[in-house]
């Protein structure tokens, strides 16, 4: 797995680690953000909520051209910065009034921007390390490490949103309950029913506010914002981190920063064949065609932040006990981890001395995993945000796996084609939402939550949303890496910053059809909500497959 690499590879996935771990703080407390400070409804927080997500994945396809002109290196310093810039504007508190909105909204815009110019770039760069004849082999392996590097950042995000967010309103004297927020807005705007208006009272007193009503609305709601304003915070440390890792390391991957220009000299030199105009438009239709299916993969696989957030926060225990509060704590997930890629090691090594080297890793982080789960609470409460950090779990952890798996498959000469794994993965996408409809049947509307709440007894286990995210998570392995390797390996010379920005747009036409979900979130039945994506993801699978040849001829 790590054998033969280039240590560019490395430099390019640690920066690219630090700038996931602050996008996805961000983004586990976005849509909470936005309902708990602004008030949207879930309607006008999808829409916000697929416009910048689209925007943060349409933005490479400019970053891209750029790049193919003016270099890619030069597009990835200027995306930190840029970035950097949004996140410090959205750290900052502000009112919820018309200057507050115009601030966020510019802040996004930033985001967007600077994530245009950093993310593809970085990947085609990564890319171009394994244009080396002695390296070529080992692409799709290089896309794998690099996916996972960007999942170790995200891992640790939900928890360090969690941990700003209990810090900020513990120090006001609050904690976090998932159904004060909207039910302050409805009293503010005089909008909340009689049930709705007890319930409040109620968590009123559970948090031990003496003062009137208006004024424990007032006062919650400027604290848990503020202590999500905290949390964007985090981004603009983490955007610092990727910038030293990137420049310190700049030695390591000068190689691969080239334009267009100096790409068509160098496959000169090296007397390598130009494609012939037919051959490039076969290129580009095929790489066209797996666009179209990759959009609803991410329409569904992005509910993480939106509906899925919601599930969470609406329908799902807010604490736990016994074995399941192993995976709400993060430390244990990391040395669940290591186990795993120790496991590995133990089997891989040809030597003794490896092999006793890997048993006590093993051994050790055994250890320090039951001491810590000795140690934890009775009951632990659970955040809405943290369920997000099992997704970039699994990936870590399951990478090895699926490596292994087709390594093998390699060897037998049966490894599946990249369009074939991405038809694969859109069937097991929808198995995914097939286990949360599943758990959603004889659940209340939204709307009905909403206006009056809903009983201990009807919250769920968490289990369905991890079995949900487990399964995703085996289609994530299938589907993104093999194309980005798929487009880093078919793209046209010339074309490939702004091949690479085409998959980030495809990625953006799903992130913003995200927020159709969410405008069904609201008298809709949740199992039949969750049926539209399971219908969506086998639609795109069957599309793929009707087109496998094609796309496997293009890719040899």
């Amino acid at each position: 797995m790590f054998e033969g690499q280039p240590k560019g590879l490395y430099a390019l996935a640690l920066a690219n680690t630090g700038e996931r771990f602050g996008y996805y703080t961000m983004l586990a407390i976005f849509t909470l953000f936005l309902q708990a400070k602004f008030g949207y409804t879930a309607s006008e927080t999808s829409t916000i909520f697929g416009a910048f997500l689209g925007g943060v994945y349409f933005m490479p396809l400019i970053g891209g051209i750029m790049a193919d002109k003016l270099g890619y290196g030069k597009m990835v310093t200027a995306g930190i910065v840029v970035m950097f810039m949004g996140y410090l504007l959205l750290a900052i508190p502000t009112g919820a009034d018309v200057s507050g909105k115009v601030m966020m909204f510019g802040s996004l815009f930033l985001i967007a921007c600077g994530t245009g110019l950093f993310k593809g770039n970085l990947q085609v760069m990564v890319g171009n390390l394994y244009d080396a004849p002695e390296h070529r082999s080992k692409r799709d392996t290089a896309f794998s490490v690099f996916y996972m590097a960007i999942n170790i950042g995200a891992l640790f995000a939900p928890t360090a949103a969690t941990k700003v967010t209990n810090y900020i309103l513990g120090h006001a004297n609050f904690f976090y309950n998932p159904q004060i927020p909207s039910l302050a807005h409805q009293y503010l705007d005089g909008t909340i029913k009689p049930e709705g208006s007890e319930l409040l009272a109620s968590l009123q007193a559970a948090q031990g506010f003496a003062g009137d009503t208006a004024t424990f609305c007032t006062t919650y709601i400027a604290e848990l914002s503020k202590a999500y304003n905290y949390g964007f915070a985090v981004a603009c440390v983490s955007l610092i981190v990727s910038m030293l890792i990137y420049l310190g390391c700049r030695s390591w991957f000068k190689h691969a920063d080239y334009n267009s220009k100096q790409a068509a000299a160098s496959n000169a030199q090296n007397h390598e064949p130009e494609l012939s105009p037919k051959e490039t438009k076969d290129r580009i239709v095929a790489l066209l065609l797996v666009f179209a299916v990759v959009i609803f993969f991410w329409m569904s696989f992005h509910q993480n932040g939106l509906t899925m957030t919601f599930f969470a926060r609406d329908y799902t225990v807010q604490s736990v006990t016994g074995f399941d509060r192993i995976g709400f704590q993060v430390m244990n997930l990391v040395m669940v981890v290591i186990m795993v890629y120790a496991g590995f090691s133990f089997f891989q090594s040809k030597t003794g001395k490896g092999k006793v080297i890997s048993g006590l890793i093993i051994a050790a982080a055994l250890g320090l995993l039951g001491t810590m789960y000795a140690q934890m609470d009775e009951t632990v409460s659970i955040l809405p945000q943290i369920f997000q950090q099992f997704n970039p779990f699994f990936v870590v952890a399951l990478t090895p796996f699926s490596l292994a798996i087709f390594g093998y498959l390699a060897k037998k000469k049966k490894e599946p084609s990249a369009p074939r794994k991405i038809g694969i993965g859109m069937v097991i996408a929808a198995c995914g939402f097939a286990i949360l409809a599943f758990g959603s049947f004889g659940l209340p509307t939204p709307t009905a939550v909403q206006n009056g709440g809903i009983s201990a007894e009807m919250l769920v286990s968490p289990d369905w949303l991890i079995s949900t995210y487990l399964v995703l998570t085996f289609a994530e392995l299938l589907l993104s890496p093999m194309g980005i390797s798929f487009v880093s390996k078919v793209a046209p010379p010339k074309y490939k910053g702004m091949m690479m920005g085409g998959w980030f747009v495809a990625t953006a036409i799903g992130n913003y059809m995200t927020a159709l979900i969410g405008y069904l979130w609201g008298d809709m039945q949740l199992w039949m909500v969750w049926s539209v994506l399971i219908v969506c993801c086998l639609l795109s699978a069957l599309f793929i497959f009707s087109i496998m040849k094609k796309l496997e001829k293009v890719a040899k």
